[in-house]
């Protein structure tokens, strides 16, 4: 995706906790995304929120392949350690979150990396901020490349 890999160091440099966050979305992939949902970034560490105790042993044997497809998508090494706690209320949470609830913004102005991690903004105000941030960078992007 080039308008993701291109957001994202800018992202990543304003807003390393939501850039990892976001990062995240794309490295777990569809399959994990609704069972494991980062909680905080702070000193290398990113902290992910799981269910039960079956899900964080699953996960932690994954660590290293995790933390390396994490890195790869921010471009750089910047995860140093993956730390999955056991909250089942966040995961509900992210399980349940409804379509309604989602943002309503075409799938080709923002990719759904972006809008997934939207979603985990509580504050509905900080949610629509963002994602007019990232469709202007994306237009920016696209009226760059239609002029070159």
């Amino acid at each position: 995706m080039i308008g993701f890999t291109q957001i994202l160091p800018k992202l990543l440099r304003a807003n390393p906790d939501m850039a990892v966050k976001v990062a995240w979305t794309r490295a777990a992939g569809t399959g994990l995304r609704r069972h494991a949902v980062p909680f905080r970034f702070h000193d290398g560490t990113l902290t992910i929120s799981v269910a039960d105790a079956i899900w964080q042993k699953q996960l932690q044997s994954m660590s290293a392949e995790l933390m390396f497809r994490l890195n790869n998508i921010l471009g750089q090494t910047t995860v140093h350690e993956l730390s999955f706690g056991i909250n089942p209320a966040a995961v509900s949470q992210a399980q349940s979150v409804p379509e309604e609830k989602l943002p309503k913004v075409p799938s080709a102005a923002a990719p759904d990396e972006l809008l997934f991690a939207a979603a985990t903004i509580a504050d509905g105000e900080l949610r629509a901020r963002f994602i007019r941030a990232a469709e202007n960078c994306i237009a920016r992007r696209d009226s760059l490349i239609r002029s070159e």
